[in-house]
């Protein structure tokens, strides 16, 4: 018998993956892509990004105050007083847009849950920002808070 015809006896060897083994496989990726969904957690990820515009937002409108008070001898926006208000343009919040927007800022900031998160650029319409402003009785120091923070943290900027 010579080699050509031994290799033809031999049965042909089929290479295929069984109904079982893709099960298995399929089960095990879902196992593994369930474990990187936990420890990546998309919604805390999106609180996360939240807080840290809350506080980039707090702070550009504290530097914006300050400038103002700068540029006017110590003089603050009409609307902070000792009173924790909300900057807005409702009855009884701090109306500051007219005082800090296109000298001191390009919009105003809001907060990311608070108007989509859109920045007010028209001072003449309703709108509200979601941040607090308060000017301390004692030594003047003024305070820019977000309520509105998310995953239990306090964002607060006093200078």
């Amino acid at each position: 018998m010579n080699l050509n015809t031994s290799l033809n006896l031999m049965p042909k060897l089929r290479k295929a993956f069984t109904l079982i083994e893709l099960l298995v496989v399929i089960g095990v990726l879902a196992i593994l892509l369930t474990i990187v969904l936990i420890a990546i957690n998309p919604a805390r990820q999106f609180s996360l990004s939240n807080n840290t515009k809350r506080r980039s937002d707090a702070n550009a409108i504290l530097n914006a105050i300050d400038q103002y008070a700068a540029d006017k001898k110590g003089v603050l926006p009409a609307g902070i007083d000792v009173t924790v208000r909300t900057i807005g343009s409702a009855v009884g919040d701090a109306n500051i847009c007219v005082a800090l927007v296109s000298d001191y800022l390009a919009a105003l900031p809001a907060d990311p849950l608070t108007n989509n998160g859109s920045p007010v650029t028209n001072c003449a319409a309703a709108y509200s920002t979601n941040y607090t402003v308060v000017r301390s009785a004692t030594n003047n120091r003024i305070t820019i808070a977000a309520p509105a923070a998310e995953l239990s943290e306090v964002i607060s900027i006093t200078r």
